[in-house]
């Protein structure tokens, strides 16, 4: 079984666009890099069931969202005047595709035609700020689908996440946790056999462990760091995972250039069981293989992708390879064929 690993980058420097690289399970070794669709800034990748692969997109100077088929063939991109969006995420059974426009403090519906073309349904504008000098305005992060259902959105400008409910493809708001005062919430992973959520802030690099009562009421439970209190220079918090049997969360950590590994107890707090080093800098995103045997480590200014071995059992990452060129990678997504 072959497994392809897709990359979404920036464009700013030498990226062209989307790429991947084989995964050879039998060597430890990623392989055989391959520009396969060209966008400008395509920084977040989804696909569908179908294969239909979604990303931020842009045309004319334009931002939104990109659609492509299976072969990778454009569909047809949806742009507005302004920034692109910055995540995606596909619902299956509402046909929809929702992102999160950072720059504009939105989030976007879309609706999924039978070609995987899109159109824009409905969108929502957030409102406020916060004390940090990033929070001048709203800055909408994340946005997808709680366990329940529900349309959750991380807004690092406000401290605020917000939970939907989605009636006839219109958001309906119908929750809101406020972080701690300028963390500056990113993204969100959900326990897969607990009533627990763990949200990982940009700004202050701590995970707060949330409980998740359904129908977007959380609760703090928790609040750990990601960095070690030595580390007092820069460092953002960029992308969580965890692991499909809820035993073990990571983060990465820009400025610290770490996988934060932590190990969760019996009601889903968090004990950290080591750092480990990306071997590259600013490590904005990192994925499992599907399998969760590999994980995968985008360093986005040192233009080099990481591979390491995981140990289900420790949790623990064992450095397979380092210096593994991918430009201004910042999306990992794996994918069988």
């Amino acid at each position: 079984m072959s497994e392809k690993i897709f990359f979404g980058t920036y464009t700013r420097r030498v990226s062209e666009g989307i790429y991947s690289l084989e995964l050879n399970t039998e060597t430890n070794q990623l392989e055989n890099l391959e520009l396969i669709v060209k966008e400008p800034s395509p920084t977040y990748l989804a696909f569908d069931s179908s294969n239909h692969l979604y990303t931020v997109g842009s045309i004319d100077k334009k931002g939104g969202i990109a659609a492509y088929d299976a072969s990778f063939n454009l569909i047809n991109h949806v742009v507005e005047d302004g920034a692109p969006l910055c995540y995606l995420a596909v619902d299956e059974k509402r046909d929809l595709v929702y992102g999160a426009n950072y720059h504009k403090g939105e989030i976007l519906v879309y609706q999924r035609q039978g070609d995987g073309s899109l159109n824009l349904v409905d969108k929502v504008r957030h409102q406020g700020s916060g004390p940090h000098e990033n929070q001048a305005a709203p800055h909408v992060h994340f946005t997808d689908l709680t366990p329940d259902k529900y349309l959750v959105s991380c807004d690092l400008g406000t401290d605020n996440v917000t939970t939907y409910d989605i009636q006839n493809n219109k958001l309906i708001k119908i929750g809101n946790y406020h972080a701690t005062a300028g963390a500056g919430p990113r993204h969100l992973v959900f326990s897969p056999n607990m009533k627990i959520a763990y949200l990982f802030c940009e700004l202050d690099s701590t995970i707060e462990v949330l409980i998740y009562d359904g129908y977007g009421d959380f609760e703090l439970f928790q609040k750990i760091s990601t960095i070690p209190a030595e580390h007092t220079d820069f460092n953002g918090g960029a992308a969580i995972r965890i692991s499909s049997d809820g035993k073990y969360v990571y983060a990465s950590n820009r400025g610290h250039d770490s996988i934060a590994i932590f190990k969760t107890d019996a009601v889903g707090k968090l004990s950290l069981v080591e750092y480990v080093s990306t071997e590259g800098r600013i490590p904005r995103d990192f994925n499992f293989s599907t399998d969760e045997a590999y994980l995968i480590v985008a360093n986005q200014d040192s233009d080099n992708v990481t591979l390491f071995a995981r140990d289900s059992h420790t949790g623990l990452l064992e450095l397979l390879q380092k210096d593994i060129f991918v430009p201004e990678a910042v999306c990992v997504l794996p994918k069988i064929d």
